[in-house]
């Protein structure tokens, strides 16, 4: 990567990124623009890019540029001088209980992936009302991965494996195994719905549509299809079942469950209101989803393969539910 700066000025609490052209490396190429931006021009908020790029300030080889681009090699981006105010730019120490269950959670690393077991209840990159993710914290635990990225995502309320690129050519290869050879990839959940599911009801095929901040079953939607199999019973109350991915919509396990009648336990969007309260009361709070494991080619011809264990709280729910049922785990 071939970076070229003009001088800087100083500007004071503020953080201040001079005129630079950079020009794109094998490494980076196939990459989103805007993706690549936020990476390399740390401390600048994405909408200061997005204008930037619209006003054609920010440009790819001294034409206007979508944010959508994918980087070509020897591509050369030249970026005007870029201030963010102190208040967009301070970066503080994450949560302790959050750094801490992120050192911990760590299931596989190699010089190019790092797997963590991502707790439930928190987001895989800031937000809104979210000011550090697993990501941002990864980077403050891993200073020495300059180039740590997601290399998917999960729900913030869902738990388990979420893989993550420690160099380019690595997350280019993810980004294209998911755009291109879904079918290829094995993405198996956990989740405890509500009732006694059908065991001939094994295929949901149902296009989604999103809705603002929800997704629904549409004509119009994008094609979807789960795969699901029952693993466990408990009474009639409830069940454990496995889940497997063909396809990778917002929320498409969710809605695809709660569409076949069976609503995950604890969710509070798609989920049963009545039933949610009901083990609420009884200490069984959070979105019952887990990414339980995951399969991948990788471009040497292996493959990756982990899992992360059933979330302990999970137990104490199922075993509770058996004992009023009066049977027990198979």
């Amino acid at each position: 990567m071939s970076v070229r700066r003009s001088s800087s000025a100083a500007t004071g609490s503020a953080v201040s990124h001079p005129r630079q052209t950079i020009v794109v490396d094998d490494q980076h190429a196939g990459r989103r623009l805007d993706k690549f931006l936020r990476s390399r021009l740390k401390g600048v908020p994405a909408g200061l890019l997005f204008q930037q790029l619209r006003r054609g300030k920010l440009r790819v080889n001294g034409r206007r540029a979508e944010q959508s681009y994918r980087l070509v090699e020897g591509d050369e981006i030249e970026i005007p001088p870029l201030t963010a105010g102190a208040r967009a730019t301070r970066m503080t120490r994450p949560p302790s209980a959050t750094v801490e269950a992120l050192r911990r959670a760590v299931l596989y690393e190699d010089p190019d992936v790092l797997v963590v077991d991502k707790p439930a209840g928190l987001a895989v990159h800031r937000g809104t009302d979210v000011p550090f993710g697993v990501i941002e914290t990864l980077r403050y635990l891993r200073p020495d991965l300059p180039e740590l990225e997601l290399g998917h995502r999960i729900d913030r309320d869902t738990s388990g494996v979420l893989v993550l690129a420690k160099a380019p050519s690595m997350l280019r290869h993810l980004h294209e195994m998911l755009r291109d050879r879904e079918e290829d990839i094995e993405r198996h959940y956990l989740a405890v719905v509500v009732g006694s599911w059908p065991s001939d009801r094994t295929v949901l095929r149902a296009p989604l549509l999103r809705r603002d901040a929800e997704v629904v079953v549409h004509p119009d939607g994008q094609r979807a299809e789960t795969h699901v199999k029952v693993r466990r019973r408990v009474g009639t109350r409830a069940t454990l079942v496995s889940v497997r991915l063909l396809t990778g919509r917002k929320h498409q396990i969710r809605v695809h469950l709660q569409e076949a009648g069976h609503p995950i336990v604890g969710d509070v969007r798609y989920g049963d209101p009545r039933v949610n309260a009901a083990l609420a009361a009884r200490g069984a709070t959070g979105l019952h989803l887990h990414a339980e494991s995951l399969r991948i080619p990788l471009p040497d011809g292996d493959e990756l393969v982990v899992s992360a264990p059933v979330p302990a709280v999970w137990e104490r729910l199922l075993g509770g539910l058996v004992r009023r049922a009066g049977s027990r785990l198979a």
